[in-house]
């Protein structure tokens, strides 16, 4: 055979090999199972958005403050003489807790009286004899002042004394004591800290966006980790008329009952605040998707493609989620099969349900 014959018989079988290989590769793309693959459908589970019925509770984290709280001082540079309490003592108003030395202040006191007592009988002789007419007025008006006058010096003097007898201002439970008999005081020097807490209050942030739902006289419950299972129940008493420039939120304080005094200033409560129901657009909680600040659901559109609709979350229970804005009661969203979804992609029901169990008609 000729050579020439043999290299063109060669080349001829190399480029049918070579057209039978592409053939094997190209074949599926055009009419086997995977052709087509990204045009199917996506099998997914879709549910109509309903308006209903929804009741939570706006949680937050507040401390506990007593009703009235006073660090109990000194007025003035003196021993202490006598300590009438223990700490953590429960007293009454008025109660005297610690009384100081009061010696030279004891004897001013005598000395003024003394000159009252002078005073008041050299008033009296002036008085009979004005009214005779053997003094002249002036004399009289004097005598007069010398006795207001003695009458001042000596209560200044007793409100000096009183202040040697530390008193509550209030009813409460003492705090640890911090002086002893002997002691020397000045003014400022703390004696005690002295808590009304039979009841208290809880100061908790409420976020400016939730700020209408809340108002004086709704119900509290709070929870604190120093009793596990049981519950204190509280009111709305005060929502701060200020918002923290920082954070945009309120203070709002809670009035809570404390008869066994289970509930002490500083505590870290777990405050609940429950909120009336109202109607509003709420869905299974798989249907909301988080992606970094990304907050959506997949919206189903009348061509059977889906979109995502970005989402605001009012509210969360276990298994259901209200949202505020982003989607519309009568639309339908993707709940289940969310994870193949991609923008434009065309799903296939499973079927068609109410977003959530309770669902208005």
């Amino acid at each position: 055979m000729p050579l020439i014959r043999r290299h063109f018989l060669l080349f001829a079988a190399i480029a049918a090999f070579a057209l039978s290989a592409c053939g094997k590769q190209d074949g599926p793309a055009a009419g086997g199972p995977g052709g087509g693959r990204g045009n199917q459908p996506v099998p997914v589970e879709v549910a109509v958005v309903r308006e209903q019925d929804w009741n939570d509770a706006l949680r937050a984290l507040g401390t506990v403050k007593a009703h009235e709280a006073v660090t109990v001082t000194a007025k003035v540079s003196e021993t202490v003489q006598q300590v009438h309490f223990e700490s953590g003592q429960e007293v009454a108003r008025g109660a005297a807790l610690v009384t100081l030395s009061g010696q030279q202040q004891q004897a001013l006191l005598a000395s003024a009286e003394a000159q009252v007592r002078e005073a008041e009988q050299q008033f009296q002789r002036q008085q009979q004899l004005v009214g005779q007419q053997l003094v002249a007025r002036s004399a009289f008006d004097t005598a007069r002042a010398a006795r207001d006058a003695a009458r001042a010096q000596a209560a200044q003097i007793r409100a000096n004394l009183s202040d040697r007898v530390i008193r509550a201002p209030f009813a409460g439970v003492l705090g640890i004591r911090q002086v002893s008999p002997g002691a020397l005081v000045t003014p400022g020097t703390a004696i005690a800290t002295l808590d009304a807490i039979d009841r208290v209050y809880v100061d908790f942030p409420v976020p400016e966006t939730e700020l209408a739902g809340v108002a004086p006289g709704q119900a509290l419950s709070g929870r604190a980790g120093a009793y596990p299972g049981r519950s204190f129940d509280g009111s709305v008493s005060t929502v701060s008329a200020r918002l923290d420039a920082g954070t945009r939120a309120a203070t709002v304080r809670g009035d809570f009952p404390n008869p066994e005094r289970l509930l002490k200033p500083g505590m870290l409560i777990d405050v609940a605040l429950v909120r009336g129901t109202r109607p509003a657009i709420v869905v299974p909680e798989l249907a909301v998707q988080q992606i970094g600040s990304e907050t959506f659901v997949w919206r189903v559109k009348d061509d059977g493609t889906v979109e995502k609709a970005d989402v605001v979350v009012g509210g969360r229970i276990p298994g259901r989620v209200m949202l505020k804005d982003g989607i519309r009661a009568g639309e339908k969203i993707v709940v289940e099969g969310t994870g193949k979804l991609q923008p434009g992609a065309k799903v296939a029901p499973g079927g068609a349900a109410p977003a959530a169990d309770g669902a208005k008609k």
